[in-house]
């Protein structure tokens, strides 16, 4: 592959940033004409959730979901590592198993050559593998930019499903990944990203959320979700609204990746973190504009924000901790009052 290829500059957006704002999609999702009502469908479009589940009718549900978007990295073989782990996620954050996935290619092929496009497929292959499933097959076209991702079946024991709108007042919420892929993304882009901090993106967004199918299990988990486009405002007003509940959240309990600021200072960040505020902006209580930058900022395979019941929360940890994470609390659910959706302290 030639080296000198740089696959975000073949992009206008980058990673999950390029989801359509969650004000828009709302005017898109909505229509007078009524779905086609199915019993079996345990979880819709109608839930604002990470993925659909169908039940199967023997205790297990089917989990089906797809994720796709624009290179983040210039590396092709990365490209195709990070969106396979960004759309497996959804299976995990719903408790479950990844049992199949195809691939979803868009390729400028006047733009660039197939062999970079067989990379892509190469990492993708690689995670796959990591999650235990096959790349079974996929569909592809001609496409004025390039565009990766797959399609991903799960399964669940319906009792072990997880949801994004089942918290409870009380729950403390926890984020298994640090915030801040957006701003490094954006840095790369512009071409200011150190190499250490590339590193630091690149192990996030490669990291498989396995830790969702283990928590899947855990009664104590009340609601799951996993962080991306949205930013970590948005799914957690997605869950709080879903809940009918409000949220605290210690902003310096929050993980982070090191050196944003710096990257902040040269106004690093993405077009997708205005988007976001604008769409939840009002939901949210008084905060700093760096808070907003990272709250706001939008991830690629993010990490899984998890509600666990206060009562569960020494079991939960000492989990983790067995499992080689060492995790604390960023805030909790409450009943609403009169205060925001979202109130950081």
């Amino acid at each position: 592959m030639d080296q000198t290829i740089k696959l975000t500059q073949y992009s206008h957006g980058s990673g999950c940033g390029c989801k359509i704002s969650p004000a828009v999609l709302d005017k898109i999702l909505h229509s007078p004409i009524p779905a086609i009502p199915n019993k079996k469908l345990l979880v819709g479009n109608d839930k604002r959730d990470d993925a659909a589940v169908l039940d199967l009718g023997n205790g297990t549900a089917l989990i089906s979901t797809t994720d796709f978007f624009m290179p983040i990295v210039d590396d092709a073989y990365d490209f195709g590592r990070i969106a396979s782990a960004n759309a497996i996620s959804d299976v995990y954050a719903m408790g479950g198993k990844p049992v199949l996935a195809i691939a979803i290619l868009g390729w400028p092929i006047d733009k660039l050559p197939p062999e970079v496009a067989q990379k892509v497929l190469e990492g993708s292959r690689a995670i796959c593998a990591e999650a235990g499933i096959t790349l079974a097959g996929g569909h592809s076209i001609d496409c004025p930019e390039p565009v990766f991702g797959l399609a991903v079946n799960g399964m669940v024991n319906i009792r072990h499903l997880k949801q994004n709108s089942t918290a409870t007042a009380g729950c403390r919420l926890y984020l298994t990944k640090a915030l801040g892929v957006g701003i490094l993304s954006t840095a790369q882009k512009k071409g200011v990203l150190l190499p250490e901090d590339a590193a630091i993106a690149l192990k996030s967004m490669t990291t498989l959320n396995k830790l969702g199918e283990v928590f899947g299990q855990m009664a104590d988990v009340k609601a799951m979700t996993d962080v991306t486009g949205f930013g970590l405002f948005g799914h957690l007003s997605e869950m709080c609204e879903g809940s009918g509940l409000s949220a605290v959240i210690e902003y310096d309990k929050v993980p982070v990746i090191p050196s944003l600021n710096g990257y902040l200072e040269q106004k690093c960040y993405p077009g997708g973190t205005g988007r976001n505020w604008n769409s939840y902006g009002h939901k949210i209580g008084p905060i700093t504009e760096e808070q907003k930058y990272i709250l706001a900022d939008p991830q690629t395979s993010g990490g899984l924000l998890v509600a666990v019941a206060k009562e569960g929360v020494a079991t939960f940890e000492a989990t983790l901790k067995g499992l080689g994470h060492n995790l604390a609390p960023i805030g909790w659910l409450k009943n609403p009052d009169n205060d925001a959706l979202i109130t950081v302290i």
